[in-house]
């Protein structure tokens, strides 16, 4: 069994997946394209080849049929020379934008949306004849000489076989007119265009399917990858670690400073843990000092009781205000009756007058 730190056994995660995209690493068969690009070339040519053939010749008769004259103005000539370009190129205009819109189409399928200005620069390292013929002898480009052989056979054996099923119409032609020639030539080209293009489809699609399986394969993850990739996007469990433990430090600095403070600690009784500070002269309502649940909450009692702060046991109390109310603000005015209640209870105990307190929270 392989070492489970070298085998890659685990799917690319989404963020292996957008890093291969931005270095331009995606799934894309070139043979694909020139395959869909043939074919829908020849369908083109099919149906507007006779428009196109009409148009060329009305401009050739054109342009004899006119009077010829000296032109030594260049200005004129280069707008007639326009003037041809024009015409010729608004005949060619359905077969171009045709195969061109089909190029776009077929490249958005494949790779989708993707902007790389980087890849824009030359790559030196790519022309180093070395490095070059070192390439020429990996498994992938032998792979790809054998497909490129494979597809000259069939493309050779589809012409060949083409030609041979129509050999007794070609040896009819001796006597056909030049418009019959024409015609069986172009009907006869267009099928064995279409033919071979359709073989290459097929095996341009293989080749995508393999391409897709390879590029998934490319992208698993070893044991050590996928550890790394999670460390570099939660973070390093030890930093993590040491900065959870300086936030528990800092958390127990500020509660051994604040709860000293307070002058009652409501609990539930175990849970949840509430230290109140009120000082009538300087406060219009109690306010909390610290709150806190579970270890916390047993850390603000612990403080009160080294400090001689009162613990009250209200259960809706200190569930109302743990939910309700954060470490330095005031007391809602829902919960003043039940606080004034506990201070109320708190001052009787430690002897303290609780008028200021009663008359601050009616």
């Amino acid at each position: 069994m392989a070492d489970s730190g070298g085998e890659k056994k685990h799917d690319a995660t989404d963020y292996r997946r957008q890093k291969a995209r931005e270095e331009g690493n995606v799934v894309r068969s070139p043979d694909l394209t020139s395959a869909i690009l043939l074919l829908a070339g020849v369908m083109l040519l099919e149906f507007t080849g006779p428009q196109v053939f009409r148009m060329c010749m009305d401009l050739i008769n054109e342009e004899l049929t006119r009077p010829f004259e000296w032109q030594t103005d260049t200005r004129e000539a280069v707008l007639q020379l326009v003037r041809l370009i024009g015409k010729g190129s608004l005949a060619l205009l359905p077969l171009l934008g045709g195969v061109l819109c089909t190029s776009l189409v077929v490249h958005f399928a494949q790779v989708g949306p993707l902007w790389l200005p980087d890849k824009l620069g030359i790559d030196f390292t790519r022309i180093n004849p070395i490095q070059g013929f070192q390439r020429l002898f990996t498994i992938v480009n032998v792979s790809k000489l054998g497909f490129g052989l494979v597809k000259i056979g069939l493309v050779s054996g589809l012409l060949v076989m083409g030609v041979w099923s129509r050999w007794d119409s070609i040896l009819a032609l001796g006597g056909a007119s030049i418009e019959t020639v024409g015609q069986f030539v172009w009907t006869t080209m267009i099928d064995l265009c279409k033919n071979v293009a359709a073989a290459l489809l097929v095996l341009s699609v293989v080749d995508y399917a393999f391409q897709r399986w390879k590029y998934e394969q490319d992208l698993r993850m070893t044991d050590e990858e996928l550890r790394e990739e999670m460390k570099m996007m939660q973070g390093d469990p030890q930093v993590k670690s040491r900065r959870r433990k300086i936030q528990r430090d800092i958390a127990a600095q500020r509660l051994s400073a604040d709860v000293p403070k307070a002058d009652v600690v409501v609990t539930n009784p175990t849970e949840l843990a509430i230290a109140l500070r009120y000082d009538p002269l300087t406060m219009k309502a109690p306010i909390v000092v610290a709150k806190g649940a579970n270890l916390v909450a047993a850390k603000i009692r612990k403080i009160a009781l080294e400090h001689g702060i009162p613990i009250v046991e209200r259960k809706p109390l200190a569930q109302a205000l743990f939910k309700q109310v954060e470490v330095g603000q005031a007391i809602p005015l829902t919960e003043y009756a039940a606080v004034a209640e506990v201070l109320k209870y708190v001052y009787q105990v430690q002897g303290k007058s609780i008028a200021d307190v009663t008359k601050a929270l009616r």
